[in-house]
């Protein structure tokens, strides 16, 4: 079976399997995928079987998908004010950590979380006492974590790069966490990234706050809100607010070329949205 043609995917189900996303995205020729480990809306996650490791590895050498990183849990929240909140928080991200060393995978996406009402500056010490907790626990690991932004309601921590970047400086250790960059959160937060201008003074934001090295993936969504909204609403890619021109100049952005790109946009029952978006990204890359 050909290789994928490019860094391009998807966030891809694990119904039946952790298998079955590697297989999943291959039917779309992706490649990259982004996966859950465990079910995202409970705390409570039966072991990984060995059966499921040697599994998820078969597929990976039979699809030959290069990129495959996870995405944690909704529930964790590594800003939490409340010291037994924060406590199964960190507990539960070591565990998505364990499962994705297993796997081989290159990150896990995390959102930073809230400080719910104890102000920014007590959220970030809290985050970055979890990720030195977190990664203090998994010595040797080769999995990075990957900070994403956020779209910027209510308490959320990681609005901006700035934000961002103090998270990682701060981070006794740093070689371990970098970012992830999510074009409706972007947008929503503030970041006009429609101009060439606004674009520009975004990334440049981003290359003195955090590095552009320390983009370990982007999340390709349009958004379903106006900018600065702080609304976290995911649209087709060219059918929101941001339209098509963004993810052109992103994706002929020969910085990020290797830095995988997934789809978060609405799912259907069938994977025609998936298809008819990653044909529209790779159709805006080879257009001049």
């Amino acid at each position: 079976m050909a290789r994928p043609r490019d860094e391009l995917g998807a966030h891809m189900s694990i119904a039946g399997g952790l298998h079955r996303a590697l297989e999943r995205g291959r039917a779309l020729d992706c490649g990259a995928v982004q996966l859950f480990l465990r079910n995202q809306r409970q705390w409570h996650a039966r072991p990984m079987a060995d059966a499921e490791v040697r599994a998820f590895h078969a597929a990976r050498r039979q699809t030959g998908i290069r990129h495959v990183f996870a995405h944690a849990s909704y529930l964790i929240n590594l800003g939490a004010p409340d010291d037994a909140a924060w406590r199964r928080a960190v507990d539960a991200f070591t565990d998505e950590l364990e499962r994705a060393e297993r796997l081989d995978l290159s990150c896990v996406v995390v959102h930073p979380g809230s400080h719910l009402g104890a102000g920014v500056a007590s959220g970030l010490a809290r985050v970055v006492a979890a990720l030195d907790e977190v990664t203090r626990r998994t010595p040797g690991y080769t999995v990075r974590i990957a900070l994403e932004n956020t779209a910027g309601a209510g308490h959320s921590i990681g609005r901006t790069f700035e934000e961002l970047g103090a998270l990682l400086a701060r981070a006794a250790r740093p070689e371990r966490v970098g970012v992830c960059v999510d074009t409706c959160h972007l947008f929503a937060a503030g970041y006009d990234v429609r101009s060439e201008a606004g674009y520009r003074r975004a990334l440049g934001e981003c290359r003195e706050a955090v590095g552009l090295e320390r983009v370990l993936a982007f999340h390709l969504n349009d958004a379903r809100a106006p900018l600065d909204s702080g609304l976290d609403r995911h649209e087709h890619i060219g059918r929101g607010y941001l339209g098509r021109l963004p993810f052109r100049r992103l994706l002929r952005d020969r910085r990020f070329r290797q830095v995988p790109k997934v789809l978060e946009t609405p799912k259907e029952p069938e994977p025609v949205a998936d298809r008819r978006n990653l044909a529209l990204l790779r159709a805006l890359r080879r257009r001049g």
